[in-house]
C-alpha cells in the first residue's frame, strides 16, 4: 500500500485517502535516532514492572510470555507514557495532535489516561510466546461491553521495527470503517478467526513508520513466517477517542472484556 509523507500538517489528498480507505500509513514519521530511545525507555519500564511484580497498571492486565531465550516480557504493556517523561513529550508532539483531524466532524483527543493509554504490543513468534497473532476484530466491542454508545475513535501505530508485508503483521479490509453496525459486529468472528480475506492488504514497514486505522475498521495481525527475532514487531499504539472524558487510576476495576480476550488472545 502507498506510504505517505507527513509534513506538520494533514493534506487534503491524505484526508480523502484516509476517509475512502479507514487507514493511512506515514512514512519516517520520527528518526532511527528516536526509535532507539524510546525503545530504551520501554525497557526501563518494562524492567521496572516485572522486578516489581505488578500485574496490572490502572486496572489492565499485562500480558507476558517469554522471548527466544526464555527470558521474561510484557507483550502487551499499558499506559506507558505515564511512567516515562520522554514518551510522555512524544504524545505532545503539534505533528501528533494534528492527527485528531481525521476523526472530523468529530472533537478527536489523544487518550493518555483512558482505556488503555500508549500500548505497547510486543509479537514475537517463540516457543513459549504467547503474543504471536490477533484474529479479526474492530476496536468497538469496548464500548459496548461497558454499556457506552459506540464512537469513533482512531489507534495511532508507531512502528519500532523493520517488518516486512511478507513477514506477517498488521491487515486491514479497506472502508470497513463505514459498515453498517451488523457487520460492524458480526462480519468476522472476533479474535478467533485469522483467516486471510480477500479484500485484506497489508504494509511494509520501516521503524519509525507511523500507521493510523479507524475504530471501527476490521483489521488483525497475520503471525511472522520466521522465529524469534526476525519474527519481533513492537508497535506502540496511541488511542485517540471521541466522547465523555473517562480517565482511569490505580484504583480502577479491571473491564470484564480482558477475561474474554484473555482466553483467546493466545
Amino acid at each position: 500500500m502507498p506510504g505517505f509523507e507527513f509534513f506538520n500538517f494533514i493534506s487534503e489528498e491524505q484526508k480523502i485517502f484516509f476517509d475512502k480507505n479507514g487507514f493511512i500509513q506515514f512514512k519516517h514519521f520520527i528518526t532511527r535516532e528516536n526509535v532507539d530511545l524510546f525503545l530504551r525507555e520501554i525497557q526501563r519500564i518494562e524492567k521496572d514492572l516485572i522486578d516489581n511484580n505488578i500485574e496490572k497498571v490502572n486496572g489492565v492486565p499485562l500480558k507476558f510470555g517469554k522471548d527466544i531465550n526464555g527470558n521474561k516480557i510484557i507483550q502487551r504493556n499499558t499506559f506507558l507514557s505515564l511512567k516515562s517523561k520522554i514518551l510522555h513529550e512524544f504524545l505532545q508532539d503539534p505533528r501528533l495532535n494534528s492527527l485528531t483531524e481525521l476523526l472530523y466532524p468529530y472533537e478527536g483527543r489523544i487518550a493518555e489516561n483512558e482505556k488503555d493509554g500508549l500500548i505497547l504490543n510486543f509479537f514475537e513468534r517463540t516457543p513459549n510466546s504467547t503474543f504471536t497473532k490477533m484474529g479479526w476484530h474492530t476496536d468497538c466491542p469496548r464500548d459496548i461491553f461497558l454499556g457506552n454508545k459506540i464512537m469513533p475513535m482512531l489507534n495511532i501505530g508507531l512502528h519500532l521495527d523493520n517488518f516486512a508485508f511478507s513477514n506477517g503483521g498488521l491487515r486491514v479490509i479497506p472502508g470497513t470503517h463505514k459498515q453498517k453496525v451488523f457487520d460492524l459486529l458480526f462480519r468476522k468472528k472476533y479474535f478467533i478467526d485469522n483467516k486471510p480475506d480477500p479484500m485484506e492488504v497489508g504494509f511494509d514497514i520501516e521503524a519509525g513508520d507511523l500507521t493510523i486505522h479507524h475504530g471501527s475498521l476490521w483489521h488483525r495481525v497475520q503471525e511472522s513466517n520466521k522465529y524469534g527475532l526476525e519474527s519481533r514487531r513492537r508497535v506502540m499504539y496511541v488511542p485517540v477517542v471521541t466522547g465523555k472524558f473517562m480517565p482511569k487510576n490505580e484504583k480502577s476495576k479491571t473491564p470484564f472484556y480482558h477475561r474474554f480476550t484473555k482466553k483467546i488472545l493466545k
